[in-house]
């Protein structure tokens, strides 16, 4: 069985349910190490002090916060504990939202999140169905690794899943990221029924065991062949981007490939209902 990565307590109102924090997701990349070029050294990173170049042991590291300049007030590990709201241990449940109702934006990853023993179990349960019969999701915080996360708990199937959430302050604003977005553009009846027609054509149902990492993929070949000393083939140049005197014979091409990829047949999601995807609400432009 995996190791939990955090427990404590989740609350909601006077309800107290003990839960453990599982990773729910993992990477498969391969794992690359640092050389110095034209040799076998492997490089390696130690924790040294500026004056003395001494290593010093981690557990001889405290944190420093800069109060001006040259001046920093120490903080040790257990002192920073002392602050966190339930000394690390509690996950308090603030409000419950629709779970449609979270911009997609503010996901970052995704936990399970499991009763902590047997005796929870009751409790883990009761929450569990009341949400999935409501189709909420419950807003909580809580503090782990020395650092306070906000997050959307939800019912998923015969469990809970934990999705940390960025804080509104961490979301940046698109139009002063991006200057150049393209205002009023003059588009002709036939280019948005292609690109309508376009889209249907290419509609399907979301099967996540479609798609494969395929540059990972590529990397692990790449690896193998340079392990055999054999040649590997390049990937393609991206391509251009579309001119905007082709564009309607670039739809033309797109529409007939699509059609002939998937054999004529429109894509699916007509026959059986897909599940809504989540409500974007409206940004503010920016000032």
């Amino acid at each position: 069985m995996a190791r939990a990565i955090w427990s404590g307590v989740l609350t909601f109102g006077l309800v107290s349910v003990p839960v453990e924090l599982y990773s729910a997701t993992e990477t498969h990349r391969p794992v690359f190490h640092q050389f110095e070029k034209d040799t076998t050294d492997r490089i390696r990173y130690q924790r040294v002090n500026e004056r003395t170049a001494d290593e010093v042991e981690y557990s001889d590291i405290v944190k420093g916060a800069e109060t001006s300049h040259g001046h920093y007030v120490m903080l040790d590990q257990e002192e920073l504990d002392s602050v966190a709201p339930g000394r690390s241990r509690s996950m308090e449940i603030h409000t419950f939202v629709d779970l449609d109702d979270i911009d997609p934006i503010y996901f970052d990853k995704t936990y399970y999140l499991g009763p902590g023993g047997e005796e929870a179990g009751k409790v883990y349960a009761l929450l569990r169905s009341a949400m999935g019969d409501s189709d909420k999701a419950a807003i909580a915080s809580f503090v782990m690794r020395g650092k306070e996360y906000l997050a959307a708990v939800r019912a998923d199937g015969d469990l809970l899943a934990l999705e940390t959430l960025f804080f509104a302050d961490e979301i940046r604003e698109a139009h002063q990221q991006i200057s150049d977005l393209p205002g009023r553009v003059k588009l002709t009846r036939q280019e948005l029924r292609m690109a309508r027609q376009l889209i249907e054509t290419m509609t399907g149902p979301w099967r996540p065991s479609d798609y494969r990492d395929t540059y990972t993929d590529r990397v692990n070949k790449l690896i193998e062949a340079k392990k055999k000393d054999e040649e590997f083939s390049p990937a393609d140049e991206a391509p251009p981007g579309t001119k905007v005197v082709d564009l309607a014979e670039a739809l033309r091409a797109s529409v007939a490939a699509a059609k002939e990829k998937s054999g004529g047949k429109r894509g699916g999601g007509r026959g059986k209902a897909a599940k809504k995807p989540a409500k974007r609400p409206a940004r503010k432009p920016a000032a």
